[in-house]
């Protein structure tokens, strides 16, 4: 199987910035694509951010031009680079990966399991 650890979470002023980092491992073949999702209280899990193993870029429309998705595969780690951050952006945040594993060969989708992001006004 494969474990997603995030981290980078916690409390900022609104205008400012943190990264979060997603670290995976496990039987990985390779990576099809990885996602940041969050949820607010009393929302729905919403998407924010995708790479493809290419290293196609997709941004929600609400954190286009602010948030940043990237990943390094050397070191297994995904990352979203959060600048002028929003009250409006305060949610738990979780990273999503679809992966293609070995012993036996199947794509599979995994879930971490969420770090918090408050941002204060």
């Amino acid at each position: 199987q494969v474990q997603l650890v995030e981290s980078g979470g916690g409390l900022v002023q609104a205008g400012g910035s943190l990264r979060l980092s997603c670290v995976y491992s496990g039987s990985i073949f390779s990576v099809n694509a990885m996602d940041w999702y969050r949820q607010a209280p009393g929302k729905q899990r919403e998407w924010v951010a995708s790479i493809t193993g290419s290293g196609i870029e997709n941004y929600a429309d609400s954190v286009k031009g602010r948030f940043t998705i990237s990943r390094d595969g050397a070191n297994n780690t995904l990352s979203l680079q959060m600048n002028g951050l929003e009250p409006e952006d305060t949610a738990v945040y979780y990273c999503n990966g679809n992966f293609a594993l070995i012993n036996p060969y199947r794509h599979l989708e995994f879930w971490g399991q969420g770090t918090l992001v408050i941002v204060s006004s």
